[in-house]
């Protein structure tokens, strides 16, 4: 194990730029070889930790000011502002501004950009995402757009609100979906200025929200404008801990966890053809693997608080509503809670097994190989040259991935009856 000294000294050997090297830290359990000497500068302040550490050529680290970096995996041409990132990955030419706070989960694709002060934790921006200053997103996924001049937008002071009065985090938010928006080829969504939404919500390709909403609902149609008006002011009876929407909550969490799968196996099975040393080491999809499993993790531990909750709405709902009580909301309430455990083990065997259509699966990745090399494995280049009949055939892949998901959790809580 290197002490910090030996460490800096090695970087700088293999042709790291540190311009002040007294100033910064490497951690002993950081890994120098992950550390590429081709291009990458880091700059003064910044702190370096964590043995799943990786940085790739012509990244450049704390051009802005001090940068602290704890097990991240940053690919070719990244450039990270300023501020604090753990256990995040951000994929090429992707860009963090200054006073950034980046937490566990989070995934950067292709050419995202975020201005200063972005708060992100278990967040995932498909390519071209860019993001205004002063913005908070926690758990949600962002699709949407087709490249540099056609992509999906957060405004400056957006917030994702993701902890709810029930003080449970059973709150992601799907913006687009994962089968159509890894293909890009989809309207853009934009998430306007000084606005917010309540999770969990869905929002379809090509929403707007405009600026000053704060958005609750779900808006399943393509094109539309949402303007909300602000609540009416004063005071009203209110009795925390019920949750009279449950069946939305739980079909919005399903949905979400459904297309983090679908994801998954995007990941395992098309990202896998683009590894390159250079362009696209192995280290980096190891990174995006891990952090959807920790997402799809996190995402099933907060349905289970939520089910620990039931007990309890239940005999509020009851006592509030007496003979007027609703049985069906009753009954779903009960079932979520017997049904807990499982659940878990469901979600469980499902992140293991399910693979969706095996066959459109297959036909799809062969039809992609000759594109692949075509454009020299550039992932961009190679999703947006792929012809309609081959994008149509791994959307149906990954959407045979979410309806199997969805339709296994409906047998367990047929109560819901959950759809699509």
């Amino acid at each position: 194990m290197n002490t910090m000294k030996e460490s800096i000294k090695a970087l700088i050997e293999k042709g790291v730029s540190i311009p002040a090297p007294e100033s910064i830290e490497i951690g002993p359990e950081v890994n120098i070889e992950n550390i590429s000497g081709d291009g990458v500068t880091i700059h003064s302040g910044c702190r370096i930790y964590g043995d799943s550490t990786f940085i790739s050529r012509s990244a450049v680290i704390g051009h802005e000011g001090p940068v602290t970096i704890e097990n991240c995996q940053i690919g070719p041409d990244v450039r990270l502002g300023s501020g604090y990132f753990r256990q995040a990955v951000f994929l090429n030419g992707s860009q963090a501004g200054g006073n950034s706070h980046f937490r566990e989960g989070t995934i950067l694709e292709e050419h995202v950009k975020t201005a200063h002060c972005v708060g992100l934790k278990q967040t995932i921006l498909f390519p071209f995402v860019t993001s205004g200053s002063l913005v908070n997103l926690c758990d949600c996924l962002l699709a949407g757009g087709t490249g540099p001049d056609d992509h999906s937008e957060v405004g400056s002071s957006f917030v994702h609100f993701n902890f709810s009065t029930n003080r449970d985090k059973a709150t992601p938010s799907l913006f687009g979906d994962v089968p159509r928006g890894v293909m890009l080829r989809e309207n853009p969504i934009f998430l306007g200025g000084q606005g917010g939404v309540v999770g969990p919500v869905r929002l379809a390709f090509g929403t707007i929200t405009a600026a000053g909403s704060v958005c609750r609902k779900d808006e399943h149609i393509s094109g539309k404008l949402i303007v909300e008006q602000p609540l009416k002011g004063g005071s009203r009876s209110y009795v925390p801990g019920v949750y009279l929407g449950i069946r939305r909550i739980i079909a919005n969490n399903v949905n979400y966890i459904a297309n983090l799968m679908a994801l998954l196996r995007w990941y395992e099975y098309v990202r896998q053809m683009f590894i390159d040393p250079v362009t696209f080491p192995e280290e980096i999809l190891n990174g995006l693997k891990e952090k959807l499993v920790m997402g799809i993790e996190e995402r099933v531990r907060q349905i289970r608080k939520l089910c620990d909750n039931m007990p309890k709405s239940i005999a509020i709902y009851r006592n509030k509503k007496g003979e007027d009580a609703v049985p069906v909301l009753i009954d779903q309430m009960e079932e979520l809670y017997d049904k807990k455990d499982i659940l878990t083990e469901l979600f469980s065997l499902i992140l293991k097994t399910e693979q969706g259509d095996e066959t459109i699966r297959d036909d799809f990745l062969k039809n992609m190989e000759p594109v692949l090399y075509d454009h020299e494995k550039q992932y961009i280049e190679v999703i947006q040259a792929l012809d309609y009949h081959d994008v149509m055939n791994g959307t149906v892949w990954l959407r045979s991935i979410v309806d199997s998901v969805v339709d296994r959790v409906a047998d367990v809580l047929p109560a819901f009856e959950l759809m699509r």
